[in-house]
């Protein structure tokens, strides 16, 4: 490939990265506006898409000016061998973002939905007050502010509860 069509499938290659870009956001904002969540939790995970695009763009750059693929592949698998260590870690930050996205997918629940989290040991009661990219909110009844991971949270029956909600405390 000459370095003209280089540069020309390069120019496709990030204008169709760009349009992709746009696509994620619509789409990810139109599911974020349908369940009712709220956009900063949209935008936690419409950051994790963008991060894999980009990878993607620069792998394909990567080919596109002939990069020595070999070396790659080496480099690659030893980040994958991390990656999956690090997905088979359960208290590690990389589960938490991955639960996060799965509770932005399927995560039955609301900000404003008062849960109980059954755990043998110490249950927690109270009303979600938000979702993190690494957590998930709520204020007990007694008024204290539990952040919950949000990996053990997919672990953990959830329980949605009826009733009265607890009053509105002062932010801290």
């Amino acid at each position: 490939m000459t370095t003209w069509e280089s540069f020309g499938v390069t120019l496709v290659l990030l204008l169709g990265h760009t349009l992709i870009r746009g696509l994620i956001h619509k789409s990810l904002m139109a599911l974020g506006q349908s369940r009712q969540v709220s956009e900063n939790r949209v935008l936690y995970v419409e950051h994790v898409f963008h991060f894999l695009l980009g990878c993607a763009t620069l792998l394909i750059l990567a080919g596109v000016w002939g990069l020595d693929f070999s070396r790659l592949v080496v480099l690659a698998s030893s980040f994958f061998a991390v990656l999956g260590v690090a997905m088979v870690a359960q208290w590690s930050i990389l589960s938490n973002i991955t639960a996060s996205i799965t509770i932005f997918f399927a995560f039955p629940y609301r900000i404003g939905d008062r849960i109980r989290i059954l755990d043998k040991d110490d249950s927690v009661t109270g009303v979600i007050t938000e979702f993190g990219l690494f957590y998930v909110r709520v204020r007990d009844d007694n008024g204290d502010l539990v952040t919950y991971p949000a990996n053990l949270i997919l672990q953990k029956p959830v329980r949605r509860l009826e009733g009265k909600e607890p009053e509105p405390l002062s932010p801290e």
